[in-house]
């Protein structure tokens, strides 16, 4: 079972991957992302349901280490997409007092798990055979009341919660990191003020990123001696857009099974099209 549900995680990372890459709006993107974890998950049930455990310390490794890293990710999108859905419209000051509160409601999550939380983190295991054994729950354990809604052959007291651990430390993340580009969008405005307008790129931002990858590999600026980060912070500028982690981005472009150079293609053809039409205006 093992190496089936290895495959089946390498195939649900491979595939979230690219939708990071391929779809910039957060909202659309976690649509999509919760539609393949749920097929990956429910995968995952029947793989489990037909095997037989050989004992008990395979079922807790399955619960507390194996199922987890599926539902975390449901768990992640949907609070992003719960958090960007209810986002506030107005200035920096709200979207700001909006953000840290849904950071203070995961610490308030920690603070309520905090005997847990040290469990877990410490590597713990004397009550393994309690919190992912199937039937064995103890309600003084602090169970979540989501727990006596699910499906208990596929679940235990608190595989969800390490789910949650998992889900909750990536969303802290998402969620300072649209602080510092509040912080950062500020500080840029401030610096610009007096500029004229700028031109927004409109594209999705990994279009752009081929094309930094594709200028830096030409050596079009200062004769090559200009690295990869000053031509990405000057397209950034130029164009009013953050491009993220663009390096994390262009190892997902390489592996692409097709059109490794997607938007590279469409100029070529684009332009091409023009200049064959003899109608089009210079």
């Amino acid at each position: 079972m093992n190496l089936k549900i290895n495959t089946l995680l390498s195939d649900l990372n491979e595939q979230l991957n690219f939708i990071d890459i391929e779809i910039d709006d957060t909202i659309n993107r976690c649509e999509k992302a919760i539609d393949i974890i749920i097929v990956s998950i429910q995968k995952l049930k029947i793989l489990f349901l037909k095997e037989k455990f050989k004992n008990q310390e395979q079922e807790i490794d399955f619960f507390k280490n194996i199922k987890p890293k599926f539902t975390s990710k449901f768990i992640y999108y949907n609070i992003i997409y719960k958090i960007e859905t209810k986002k506030p419209y107005g200035g920096e000051r709200i979207v700001k007092k909006y953000l840290n509160n849904e950071l203070q409601k995961l610490k308030t999550y920690f603070d309520n798990n905090l005997d847990f939380y040290k469990y877990y983190r410490t590597g713990n295991n004397y009550l393994d055979f309690k919190y992912f054994v199937r039937g064995k729950f103890d309600i003084k354990l602090t169970i979540d009341s989501f727990f006596f809604e699910v499906d208990h052959n596929f679940s235990t007291s608190h595989d969800f919660k390490v789910a949650k651990i998992l889900a909750h430390d990536l969303v802290q993340v998402y969620l300072e990191n649209k602080l510092i580009e509040i912080n950062n969008k500020s500080v840029k405005e401030k610096s610009q003020h007096n500029h004229n307008a700028k031109l927004t790129w409109t594209a999705p931002k990994v279009a752009l990123i081929e094309l930094l990858y594709a200028l830096q590999s030409e050596k079009v600026f200062n004769n090559g001696s200009t690295d990869l980060k000053e031509i990405a912070e000057y397209l950034e500028n130029i164009f009013n857009v953050d491009l993220g982690q663009y390096r994390r981005t262009f190892l997902e472009i390489r592996v692409r099974k097709t059109e490794r150079t997607k938007f590279l293609n469409t100029l070529k053809e684009t332009l091409e099209k023009r200049m064959n039409n003899s109608d089009e205006p210079i």
